[in-house]
């Protein structure tokens, strides 16, 4: 049976909704499970155990909020050459930093990329400097410039060969779930219900559509953080507690009212500090491991028209804008992600972006191994 086949072995069209339809969006209540419940047509102990065993199964790799590092902080992605004899070596010094939240081997050159996430701009370059004296490797510096487009919300319980092939996803073929998430979930009666009604899921409209515009990204924290946004940021970074009242538990543990960490939630996602608040999918235990990130010579003047076109494309999941760097002779200015299953598939839409959108020069890093894969991580936050 394939790893498909096998994540979804059991689950049924309730399990399905919640995969799909609550990657974002979660209630900013007291008690949000109560109305995912209600949407749903279960009990709201029901709502947060499916949770807890979909998390349990790896499915989800956390319940929370997905936060904006280049808003909170300083972020930047970063590479190495690590020797084939010292990769090993190399990895477990960088993967060792809390600040290190993405860690991959890339079949390239520069073969070890990273991403380095601090509360302050300083502490970020620290960090990278350190690295280049541990590991003897000089680092590559690209932080983002230009956000055109970033979100790895979309529907995986689906037969699709990549992210958002079919603008909502397919339907499962394996047996287990035999309809789309929405369309068996609004049909499953009794079986999803204790009390007869059907599952019906929200209408959401945010894992198809493509919202890109041009946004310019500083490398310094830009938010405007209070004391109570600094303790609540540090505190849900690892995820919120999975219980029926999260909020009230992370008011008891950042010592304020429910009523205040709730403003404060409301505050943070419209400022963009945090961007989602949901279930995180784990994409490579739901079959998407075929990523590849694809680099991009553009021309510098075309940049932003290049970069909303492409962005706005379906099967792309990830598009900014970095620095060249040509004393490190790194030539590449615009950075594409495609998430897939199927390699072939992922290959065929990066030859059709090479073909019909970028006619530049490119360079394909297929993700080979995950060295390392978490949230956001801060140790502080700027002003704390």
């Amino acid at each position: 049976m394939s790893q498909q086949a096998d994540w979804r072995a059991g689950l049924d069209a309730v399990d399905a909704a919640l995969i799909d339809e609550y990657q974002s969006g979660f209630p900013v209540a007291e008690r949000p499970f109560r109305r995912v419940a209600d949407d749903l047509g279960i009990t709201e102990f029901e709502a947060v155990e499916r949770v807890d065993r979909l998390r349990d199964r790896g499915v989800f790799r956390r319940f929370g909020a997905v936060l904006n590092p280049p808003v909170i902080g300083s972020s930047t992605l970063a590479a190495v050459q690590a020797p084939a004899e010292r990769f090993d070596e190399i990895a477990a010094v960088i993967n060792d930093y809390r600040q290190v939240n993405h860690n991959y081997r890339r079949n390239h050159e520069w073969n070890m990329w990273f991403v380095v996430t601090a509360g302050s701009r300083e502490r970020r370059d620290e960090i990278l400097a350190e690295i280049e004296e541990r590991t003897g490797c000089a680092v590559l510096n690209l932080p983002m410039l230009t956000d055109y487009y970033i979100d790895l919300e979309f529907p995986v319980v689906n037969d699709d060969r990549f992210a958002r092939e079919t603008q909502g996803g397919g339907d499962a073929t394996d047996g287990s779930v035999t309809e789309s998430a929405s369309g068996a979930a609004a049909r499953e009666q009794d079986a999803a219900s204790p009390d007869g009604r059907a599952a019906q899921p929200r209408a959401r409209e945010s894992l198809t559509d493509t919202d890109v515009s041009a946004t310019r990204i500083s490398e310094d924290a830009a938010a405007d953080l209070s004391a109570l946004d600094r303790r609540l940021l540090l505190a849900i970074q690892e995820g919120f507690p999975l219980t029926a009242t999260p909020y009230r538990d992370l008011a008891d543990a950042v010592g304020a009212d429910v009523g205040a960490v709730l403003a404060a939630v409301e505050r943070l996602l419209e400022d963009g500090c945090i961007k989602r608040i949901g279930c995180v999918v784990n994409h490579v235990v739901t079959g998407f491991d075929a990523n590849c990130m694809v680099v991009w010579d553009v021309p510098d003047d075309d940049l932003d028209a290049r970069g909303e076109a492409v962005g706005s494309l379906p099967y792309v999941t990830l598009c900014y804008h970095r620095p060249r760097r040509p004393a490190q002779d790194w030539p590449y200015n615009l950075f594409t992600m495609v998430h897939g299953r199927d390699p072939d598939a992922v290959e065929s839409v990066i030859d059709e972006l090479a073909t019909e959108h970028l006619p530049v020069p490119h360079e394909r890093l297929h993700s080979t191994e995950t060295l390392k894969q978490t949230g956001a991580r801060y140790e502080d936050l700027v002003g704390e």
